[in-house]
Parts: C-alpha cells; sequence; structure tokens
C-alpha cells in the first residue's frame, strides 16, 4: 500500500468513541494534511451481490480493511461519482457517502444492538413535538410541515406523542417509543448483515441531522423525500432567516449538512 493509501486509511478511520456513531464520522471537517489522490481509473466489481468500489482495478478497502462495498449498483455509481471527482487531494469531508458506508462497515455492523438503542432514545425528545407558542405565522408553518408526519406516524405505527409549548421536555408514552423502535427494526430488515447495517446508520444520520427519528422513517418509508423532510427540519431556521437575514457560514454548513442528507437517504433506498 502506498504512503497516500495509507494516508487515505487514516483520514477515513473513526476516532476513538465514534464506532457506533455515524453522524460524527459524516461531519468530520478534516482540511489539514490531506492525502493526494492516487488513481486515474474508478470502477465497480460485482461479486457474490455486493458492488465494491475498484481504484485502478483493485478493490478499495475501508479504514477497517473491509472492501468498500454496497448492495445496489444505483449505490455503487454514487460511490464511484464521488471518488471520480476528487481533485488533487482527496477530502472526506465533501464525500459523504463514502464516510457513512465506512462507518456502517467498520463500526455499526459489529455494533447494531447499541446503535439501535442509540438512535431509538432519540423518539423521546423527537423534535417534530416541540411547538412555538408564537408568532401565529411560525406556528402555523410548525402545524403544516409537522402535523401531516405526526398523522401518517399514527397511522402507520400506532404511535402517539404529547406535544409541548416551548422546549420543556415532555414524557412520551413508552408504547410510542416502543413502536418508534419496532419500525426501525422492520426498516433495517432482521439480517444482520452488511445492507441492514448501512440502512440503520443512514437512519442514524438522517435523524441527528434532523432532530427527528420521525423524519427519517418518513423518508425510509417513502412518505417524504429527502428534500421535503429537510425543509420539514428546517422550519424554526427559515423563519429566523427570514427574520434576520442569512449567514454565510451558516448557509455554507447546511449546505454541507444537506449533502450528508441526501447521502444518507440514498443507503435507506431498497
Amino acid at each position: 500500500m502506498s504512503d497516500d493509501e495509507n494516508d487515505l486509511q487514516k483520514a477515513l478511520a473513526p476516532r476513538p468513541g465514534e464506532a457506533i456513531d455515524p453522524i460524527e464520522l459524516a461531519r468530520r471537517d478534516l482540511k489539514k494534511h490531506l492525502p493526494r489522490r492516487f488513481w486515474k481509473q474508478t470502477g465497480v466489481d460485482e461479486a457474490d451481490g455486493r458492488f465494491a468500489l475498484t481504484l485502478d482495478g483493485r478493490r478499495a478497502r475501508t479504514p477497517g480493511k473491509n472492501a468498500l462495498a454496497v448492495p445496489t449498483r444505483a449505490l455503487a455509481d454514487v460511490l464511484v461519482a464521488e471518488w471520480d471527482g476528487v481533485g488533487e487531494f482527496i477530502d472526506p469531508g465533501v464525500m459523504p457517502l463514502t464516510r457513512i458506508v465506512n462507518s456502517a462497515l467498520d463500526g455499526v455492523a459489529g455494533e447494531m444492538a447499541a446503535t439501535l438503542d442509540d438512535l431509538a432514545k432519540y423518539a423521546g425528545s423527537d423534535f417534530l413535538v416541540y411547538r412555538a407558542g408564537d408568532p401565529a405565522s411560525l406556528v402555523a408553518e410548525q402545524a403544516a410541515a409537522w402535523d401531516p408526519v405526526l398523522d401518517w406516524a399514527r397511522e402507520r405505527y400506532g404511535v402517539r406523542f404529547v406535544l409541548s409549548e416551548g422546549v420543556m421536555f415532555v414524557t412520551q408514552p413508552e408504547a410510542s417509543l416502543a413502536a418508534v423502535r419496532r419500525a426501525v427494526e422492520v426498516v433495517v430488515g432482521p439480517d444482520a448483515d452488511d445492507a441492514a447495517a448501512l440502512r440503520l446508520a443512514g437512519l442514524h444520520v438522517m435523524t441527528t441531522l434532523t432532530g427527528s427519528p420521525l423524519l427519517a422513517l418518513a423518508v425510509a418509508e417513502g412518505f417524504l423525500d429527502a428534500p421535503a423532510a429537510w425543509k420539514a427540519a428546517h422550519v424554526d431556521e427559515d423563519f429566523q432567516i427570514r427574520a434576520w437575514g442569512q449567514d454565510e457560514e451558516a448557509t455554507v454548513r447546511r449546505e454541507r449538512r444537506w449533502r450528508e442528507m441526501e447521502a444518507a437517504a440514498r443507503v435507506v433506498e431498497r
């Protein structure tokens, strides 16, 4: 393995404490000492129902030495596009799908139960239940964006959430939290394989980016597409932007987070 390949492995590797937290991997901003591009041709190698990324004909590896492979050709094509788009230096900060796949194969696959537990905790504080008391225009915008998701979840999973005005924490029914966990398990699937780990990682990323496991499930189940879920997650922020203006740095951060959201949505597609 070349020095550049070693540098790339280090750049994309999980840091201590990140093994079962895909969003931390997806958010890392690695701008120093970026490794140089060391390949000319990017491709896909299909074997055993999996599609592995190849660099100059050799299978690419995750930092954990697993084949950088995904369960569908469509997803592999997105990986190829990410790696084809690399310039002189390899910046993991603009390769969200690669980081999600790495974290799924190297971390989540070995910690499925722990990652599921972590994701399920978010149901107890899903931000869709915390509503503004005023102004009336924001109240209406929240209701228009969030009520349909809660209505869908009630019909789809039989869950009922208690709404709260303001930020005061409200305890949700245990039956509803358990139902959300079961819904995640159904989306992930019964097999503890790489495809399941990838779907769980994608759900985790969408949940932590939006603050709502219900929005993540809505995307996974096809009730919302990723742009609609992203818009719903930013009702409050967009209201503030209209009132006070837009911050350039915040806009850049939001765009990067959107790319992470888009990549995560892709990996939960069946």
